[in-house]
């Protein structure tokens, strides 16, 4: 049975990940910054499971730091596939930008570093659609694809998260190809993940639809970005195990694009009593309020821009048929009113 350490096993992509190795079959080293975590990930996915015993004998612990060398060596002992989800994903900028780029980094290098050590030579790796965007369009291109890189110079590139994204990514390219040419890498490039959570405890990109649903803008911003399924993520990260054609490569996980304005409207036609507003504000405005609030300011550079990310690669080389958007929009919705984090 083939043995996967799954890092940042407790975060909302990674329960997900966890969910579906365990539903095909295989064995999961799971990761967490501490062991108390570990009561989570197990209350999480248990639910779900098709086999309840799978969660005695194909699922275990361990306790890892990004930016610490202890226990990676002996977490990679026996493992057939590294699977690295674990990066800090904030919605605000930092103050220091380094409190990012750093664990991102240096977590990833750990990582790798760890796993040729113990000679596993499949490494799966969670990246962003942030070290793809931050760039403008070549002539004659509508669409971001895997073939662009995020220039961290660019007033895109250069915002803290996805700074820390593109530089991960690229140590990671750079190492496998120098120093461990015998390690099959691939990574998985998602846009705004969202979806329904496994439990109650949810990262930044589930917030957003929170933030609307909440009516904590008066306006929204100008802003047209590609939404992807947390189901259709965790996915690819799976089938990238089997899938020979996905070693070496870069796999965007987009569904569609869509404009805040137009997930407000949909969020509002079926919670009409939420207090979702979807007025479109005035750019200046956004500038102008983006002084007293880091959540706005973060999302300054792709004001106005149409963020088209292709999802083409991973249908074709994948098989992916991607959960409509509206059916995620709405799960997403259904799980935040459901347990109680906005009214309906």
């Amino acid at each position: 049975m083939t043995t996967v350490l799954l890092t940042g096993a407790s975060g909302y992509i990674g329960k997900h990940i966890a969910l579906q190795l365990l539903n095909q079959g295989y064995n999961v080293r799971a990761s967490v910054r501490s062991l108390s975590k570990s009561e989570e990930v197990r209350a999480a996915v248990s639910p779900h499971l098709l086999d309840s015993n799978a969660l005695n004998s194909q699922l275990s612990f361990v306790e890892l730091d990004l930016e610490k060398d202890s226990g990676w060596d002996a977490a990679l002992k026996g493992v057939d596939v590294l699977m690295h989800t674990a990066s800090p994903f904030p919605i605000a900028s930092p103050k220091d930008e380094n409190d990012l780029i750093r664990p991102a980094v240096d977590g990833t290098l750990r990582a790798l570093k760890a796993a040729k050590s113990s000679g596993v030579k499949r490494v799966i790796l969670t990246s962003s659609n942030a070290a793809v965007y931050g760039c403008e369009l070549p002539a004659g291109k509508n669409e971001y694809d895997e073939t662009m890189w995020t220039d961290v110079n660019h007033p895109i590139g250069r915002v803290a998260y996805a700074k820390s994204k593109t530089l991960a990514e690229k140590a990671a390219w750079d190492f496998v190809k120098n120093q461990a040419p015998e390690i099959a890498l691939t990574t998985i490039n998602p846009v705004l993940v969202l979806g329904a959570p496994l439990d109650k405890n949810f990262g930044s990109s589930v917030s957003v639809v929170e933030r609307i649903l909440k009516g904590k803008d008066p306006m929204l911003p100008d802003l047209k970005f590609s939404v992807v399924d947390v189901r259709d993520v965790a996915r690819m990260h799976v089938e990238a195990i089997k899938n020979d054609s996905t070693k070496g490569e870069r796999i965007l996980a987009a569904s569609e694009t869509i404009s805040f304005v137009a997930i407000a409207k949909f969020l509002k036609s079926i919670y009409p009593k939420s207090k979702a507003k979807t007025a479109q504000a005035p750019t200046f405005l956004i500038k102008f309020l983006s002084n007293f609030d880091g959540d706005i300011k973060a999302i300054l550079p792709i004001l106005g821009k149409l963020m088209i990310t292709s999802g083409e690669k991973a249908r074709r080389i994948l098989g992916i048929n991607f959960i409509p958007v509206e059916v995620t929009l709405r799960e997403s919705a259904d799980y935040l009113v459901k347990n109680g984090f906005v009214e309906g």
